[in-house]
């Protein structure tokens, strides 16, 4: 019977701190690496608009950090993940309200850029999307899928123009796992 118990306190344990640390944890474990830049754009559409500055009002995002927080929270409040080929242009997913990686990642950038623009940080910030790879520790994850909707991942790459610094976000990591920033390998 102890020994049971024992089992099962360790198992919770475990678990417990998982939950608590999933972002450090993953952190250590898987690397993104960039394939290239996506295209980026502009945040036009008036309802989408509309629904940013309604958020933003709350939040009025300072700097960087907090520009990331309400930009994910915003992407994550807008969009739903689907397999299915969708758009990419943060415009239109406004209104079909699904996306996958790509679209995530393009979304998140546009609201990011938007934000930035707002609060005169865009001198100093642009949010970019990338397509990329995910790394086990030095194990590239994607040469183990055959279907071609695996053959990459998109996230986004915030660069200091000024200094150079990077910071590296995954919005549809974000949107399931509540982990956003996430490793670069250069």
């Amino acid at each position: 019977m102890k020994f049971a118990k024992r089992i099962v306190w360790s198992i919770f344990i475990v678990l417990l701190v998982g939950i608590l640390f999933r972002g450090g944890v993953y952190r250590s474990l898987i690397s993104y690496q960039s394939l290239g830049e996506r295209k980026n754009y502009t945040v036009y559409d008036p309802e989408l608009v509309r629904q940013i500055d309604e958020m933003a009002k709350a939040e009025k995002p300072q700097d960087i950090r907090e520009v990331v927080d309400l930009g994910l929270l915003i992407t994550a409040s807008q969009l739903k993940f689907t397999f299915t080929r969708n758009e990419m242009d943060p415009n239109r997913l406004a209104r079909s309200k699904t996306a996958h990686c790509v679209g995530y990642a393009v979304f998140f950038a546009s609201v990011c850029n938007y934000l930035l623009k707002k609060n005169d940080l865009e001198g100093d910030w642009i949010a970019l999307p990338h397509a990329g790879q995910l790394y086990l520790g030095q194990t590239n994850v994607h040469a183990y899928f055959t279907s071609s909707f695996f053959k990459d991942h998109d996230f986004v790459i915030l660069k200091n123009q000024l200094t150079g610094e990077i910071l590296t976000i995954d919005p549809t990591l974000y949107d399931y796992l509540r982990i956003g920033f996430v490793t670069f390998k250069e």
